[in-house]
């Protein structure tokens, strides 16, 4: 990729020869939202792009992508020991009074409707489903939650990766898996999409809020082409043309974020470490 990937700039627009190689690591739902922030980026700033869907985490310590979307969890643990060329320049500001205007997001959990669990704390030996171990919104948090309640010796019955969140709202609604964490604006989005869920499923407590997941950049970008990304970002909310892919998205505005932003997430993960649990069994 070089060592100043996609410069430089001239007649006031980046010039490249190759694509912007952008990468998401997030729920598959919320594909159309990246897949058009990519091609509207490409118009306004006269570049060519190619979206990806990353495989693994390995592909961001190589560098392989330009601009990543992926979860805040394993940004952190991505560069807690380590020079990995990667920084978070923005996140979404999501649509509700929840969020408090600010890029957050929660992990909602789900029941089925019928069962007569009402917290968190009703579901000691009952089955659970998360999406993958490096998910904060599907397990991070959930580890830190059970740290506080003191419950670090095996709360659960049975623990299944279902490997995406829709995965795992579809195993509670179907009866096979009784509980699961899931972030809140994919379930909000799978609700919406899916109206006949809210016939199946029930929202019984609430975890976090958590850092929502970043748009990040490799660290080799020059500095112009990354001011050019965040300007894009940051307009994408009083953009007409972008209004309804955000709207089905959940999203209100692009807001800076950088890699101080992630110290709840930091936080949690190292009190999750210094007390010895850091999987859930």
């Amino acid at each position: 990729m070089g060592n100043d990937p996609r410069g430089p700039k001239q007649n006031g627009s980046s010039v490249t020869t190759e694509p912007l190689i952008f990468a998401t690591y997030l729920a598959p739902s919320l594909y159309p939202v990246y897949k058009f922030i990519l091609d509207y980026t490409g118009d306004e700033l006269g570049i060519k792009t190619e979206i990806v869907v990353g495989k693994n985490y390995k592909q961001i310590v190589r560098g392989e992508s330009d601009v990543c979307f992926v979860c805040g969890l394993p940004y952190v643990l991505l560069t807690r020991h380590q020079d990995i060329p990667i920084e978070p320049i923005a996140a979404p500001v999501l649509k509700g009074e929840r969020y408090q205007d600010k890029p957050i997001y929660f992990s909602d959990v789900i029941t089925q409707k019928e069962t007569p669990w009402n917290s968190f704390d009703d579901l000691r030996g009952r089955s659970w489903a998360y999406n993958e171990p490096k998910s904060q919104s599907g397990y991070g948090i959930t580890l830190y939650k059970l740290l506080t309640m003191g419950e670090t010796k095996g709360f659960f019955g049975t623990v299944i990766e279902t490997g995406f969140h829709q995965k795992s709202i579809e195993s509670v609604a179907e009866g096979t898996i009784d509980a699961s964490a899931i972030d809140s604006q994919v379930l909000a989005v799978e609700f919406r999409e899916n109206p006949e869920l809210s016939n199946h499923l029930k929202i019984i407590d609430t975890l976090g809020p958590s850092t929502i997941q970043p748009a990040a950049v490799n660290t080799r970008m020059s500095e112009s082409l990354k001011s050019d990304l965040q300007s894009v970002l940051f307009k994408l909310g009083d953009t007409p043309r972008a209004r309804q892919v955000l709207d089905f998205g959940m999203i209100d505005r692009f807001f800076p974020v950088n890699s101080s932003s992630y110290d709840d997430i930091r936080a949690m993960r190292t009190a999750c470490k210094s007390a010895g649990f850091t999987k859930l069994v």
